[in-house]
């Protein structure tokens, strides 16, 4: 299973048009209800009760190049949430952003110098809650080349693309484990050379995945 030919030419001329009917049109309300998470391959190490989450978002920018590329950034080893984990630009929701689309463009200008104006927003994938207590909307959107990378030395490490193909190809999709705070937990992870991109990030991408590659 891969991404339709057409699409990828499509996404390579800079449109969105195929992505679009493939995602979510409309972004939930702020206050989001996670249909997807860090719990969806360990139901059993989900709290019990209600669970107070931080709403967030994070942009998953697909590069319009001949083939096309996903952008993601490596945080720097001094941060205290997620040192050194390959990541979407993104973050936790301002008080100042009208919208969760607006704090994923805000978050990426702010982390890898990348303008509003150079994003063209695709849809949405499902609210992902992680175990840190975050409730994220991954929002889509389609780079057109001509950006300059000017990334925020203090939060990323460094800015790297992915094939989008790769990313798809469900062989390249792994599932491992781990012991997190005493217990042992699984999570989906992703090797592409030296990095390794895992954890909510890989979560996402097969959200993505799900919704666009075909058979």
């Amino acid at each position: 299973m891969s991404l339709p030919s057409e699409l990828a030419e499509e996404i390579a001329r800079g449109e969105i048009a195929g992505l679009r009917v493939r995602l979510l049109r409309e972004p939930p309300h702020v206050s989001l209800t996670p249909t997807r998470g860090d719990y969806d391959l360990n139901p059993s190490m989900r709290p019990g009760g209600s669970r107070q989450l931080a709403p967030a978002a994070v942009l998953l920018p697909i590069i319009a190049r001949k083939e096309p590329t996903v952008l993601f950034t490596r945080r720097t080893p001094h941060l205290s949430r997620h040192a050194g984990q390959v990541s979407f630009p993104g973050g936790r929701l301002h008080e100042s952003d009208p919208s969760l689309t607006e704090t994923a463009l805000r978050e990426t200008q702010e982390e890898t110098g990348i303008a509003p104006e150079f994003v063209t927003v695709a849809g949405f994938l499902d609210c992902y809650e992680t175990g840190t207590g975050f409730a994220i909307l991954p929002v889509v959107g389609v780079l057109r080349e001509g950006f300059v990378l000017a990334p925020d030395t203090n939060e990323v490490e460094e800015a790297f693309e992915v094939p989008l193909a790769f990313l798809l190809d469900p062989r390249n999709r792994e599932r491992r484990s781990a012991e997190w705070q005493g217990r042992r937990r699984e999570f989906y992870a992703f090797a592409y050379g030296p990095h390794h991109i895992w954890g909510a990030t890989a979560g996402i991408l097969v959200n993505f995945a799900d919704r666009v590659r075909t058979s």
